[in-house]
């Protein structure tokens, strides 16, 4: 039992538990995290990804009229308040199978706080409340930011490469490039997960005998040897920032790890870890 006199291990006990984790992150992060349920608020998660995405007229991640017909239905809408204002929301949906996953689709916040931490052990105990055993999302590969953020800050693994998910984008932060992505998988109960969401996740070191099977020269993708159990595949140090100034590049980037970690996922390999230069850890059962 939870201090609540709740089994700890029933939907309400673990979401208890996970309520305190995403509380005490909210205060480090100086935030208030709540569901939206007002149009006003719901203008502010658009405008607010309009800053950070600098989106054409038609292409915001989300409008108006989707949140609220998600908040009406039940799923996922949330905010981040601090500074006077809306810092960070959050978006997602259930998602197969029916009852047990939720899918997040977009989470935007500033920058260098820990809002967006906070945000997804929200998300997290928001989840564990209502029964739920996995929240999925998708993600870049080639943004080292956020493969930190997602495979070593909160303990998710990639489980499939998706080609040109999303097709052309118009922002300016996909603008040019194509729209790869990583369906990222976080198993809510995983004791992976468990610890990483109390603060206990560690750099990564990188396993002894692991081959280098993509790396970085000179800014470029070098290809290396793809004979091993452990390979290594790297990823650009900016590539947002490399898009707008050396196209080609960065188009080379997203080629190279399509092929190389996009092949290592469909063969059936499992990435296990990012480190801290940067590199994918993958397995090969």
């Amino acid at each position: 039992m939870n201090q609540a006199g709740k089994p700890a291990d029933s939907p309400s006990g673990r979401g208890d538990a996970a309520t305190g984790r995403f509380e005490a992150a909210a205060r480090r992060a100086g935030v208030k995290v709540r569901e939206l349920r007002e149009i006003a608020e719901f203008e502010q998660v658009v405008e607010l990804y309009d800053g950070i995405w600098e989106t054409e007229p038609g292409h915001a991640p989300i409008n108006v009229e989707l949140l609220i017909a998600f908040a009406h239905s039940g799923n996922y809408v949330s905010g981040a308040f601090g500074d006077g204002g809306l810092v960070g929301a959050s978006v997602g949906f259930f998602a197969a199978p029916s009852g047990r996953a939720l899918h997040s689709h977009v989470t935007g916040c500033a920058r260098g706080r820990g809002i967006g931490f906070a945000l997804k052990l929200h998300q997290r105990a928001w989840a564990l409340t209502r029964g739920l055993g996995v929240i999925s999302w998708t993600y870049d590969p080639l943004v080292r930011r956020n493969a930190h953020f997602n495979l070593t800050k909160l303990g998710a693994r990639p489980e499939r490469y998706l080609e040109s998910f999303y097709g052309a984008m118009g922002d300016a932060i996909n603008a040019g490039d194509e729209s790869d992505r990583l369906l990222a998988v976080w198993p809510l109960d995983d004791p992976r997960v468990e610890a990483a969401c109390s603060g206990a996740a560690r750099p990564v070191a990188v396993p002894g005998g692991a081959v280098v099977a993509l790396a970085e020269e000179d800014g470029r993708p070098a290809r290396g040897s793809m004979d091993g159990r452990t390979l290594l595949v790297g990823t650009p140090r900016d590539i947002e920032t490399l898009r707008p100034r050396d196209p080609a590049t960065a188009r080379a980037w997203r080629h190279a790890v399509r092929d190389v970690l996009g092949g290592l996922l469909e063969d059936g390999a499992q990435v296990t870890g990012f480190t801290a230069g940067g590199h994918y850890i993958v397995e090969r059962s």
